[in-house]
């Protein structure tokens, strides 16, 4: 089976490129390497385009052949999204809507969507299924969950078939760690936890310790890289069997809190993890943890990492030695 994955340099797309060139799909990466990094492309083909480009677009699909995409091009900085508003719906739903165009003038008919959990906005339940009521709270969270519309009424006017999977928190790399996560800026708790240990970048800053939780800190759930790669591949076997446009929620039904993680980093570092006690970020809910059990009974979703130590010491061997 022949796989387009759009924004295949970043952190995820890197890692999908990977888990499927070991199963015998054949690769194309398209990047715009606005983010993501030439030498995280080490399996398929690349070719340098960008979805905002539609010239670029018609070269790709017009000189290959394409069984599916896979869509990881987005720009996902929350804070970024509510001060540039703007860039973030062209880029995210502007750019989504060239791609699909495109996919459409061509005949490829199988979409696997990058979806987020920002698509709920504020808990109102310990566990968030995918019936949980969607209200972003950021143009970030909207902009996808505009998507997912946008996919919805394309499987009604169109035909296409599609699957959206909403991350929780992606965390880990590669057990070989030849990738890993590797943003510019870096949002992401894990990997500014051991920054923070081997004295790299700004400092860590833990924002807030009075949240209705066990020790004041937000609590997140963590999901493995791989295990999201995993995912992509059964949605892949789930369009062939299934019409329509559907999501599942990605996550391991687990909640840690900032201050679980810093300890679990502690603990497989040997070193300490220091970090400064701020006040709490506006928009930031106090818990978010998915429900997985529609992909774990639709998709037969199995996670392999399914514990916190396990997904912190696969990130450690990257950040002790990155290769970018």
């Amino acid at each position: 089976m022949k796989i387009l994955l759009c924004g295949g340099a970043g952190y995820v797309g890197s890692h999908m490129a990977k888990w499927l060139a070991g199963r015998g799909f054949e690769i194309t990466v398209l990047d715009n390497l606005s983010t993501g990094h030439r030498e995280a492309v080490q399996w398929g083909s690349f070719v340098e385009a960008d979805l905002l480009a539609t010239d670029s677009l018609e070269r790709v699909f017009g000189s290959r052949r394409f069984d599916a995409v896979m869509h990881f091009c987005a720009r996902s900085l929350v804070g970024e999204s509510v001060s540039k508003p703007y860039d973030y719906y062209l880029n995210n739903v502007s750019g989504t809507l060239n791609l699909l165009q495109a996919m459409q003038r061509y005949g490829v008919n199988r979409l696997v969507f990058s979806s987020t959990a920002a698509v709920f906005g504020h808990p109102t339940s310990a566990l968030i299924d995918e019936g949980h009521p969607k209200a972003p709270i950021n143009p970030y969270g909207m902009s996808k969950l505009m998507v997912e519309h946008m996919l919805a009424d394309a499987a009604a006017a169109y035909g296409l078939r599609s699957v959206a999977l909403r991350y929780f928190n992606a965390a880990g790399a590669s057990e070989t760690a030849e990738i890993g996560e590797a943003h510019q800026p870096e949002t992401h708790l894990i990997p500014n936890v051991l920054k923070s240990v081997l004295g790299q970048g700004p400092g860590l800053k833990v924002f807030g310790d009075d949240y209705p939780t066990p020790d004041g800190t937000c609590v997140r759930d963590y999901v493995h890289v791989d295990d999201l790669a995993q995912a992509h591949e059964l949605a892949l076997a789930y369009m062939e069997q299934h019409e329509g446009a559907h999501a599942f929620n990605l996550g391991s039904g687990q909640g840690f809190s900032v201050r679980e993680v810093i300890a679990a980093a502690e603990q497989v570092t040997g070193q300490r993890v220091p970090y400064e006690m701020t006040p709490r970020r506006a928009g930031d809910p106090a818990v978010l943890v998915a429900s997985s059990e529609r992909a774990r009974r639709e998709l037969g979703w199995q996670p392999k990492y399914n514990d916190l130590r396990s997904i912190i010491e696969s990130a450690w061997r990257w950040h002790a030695n990155p290769k970018f």
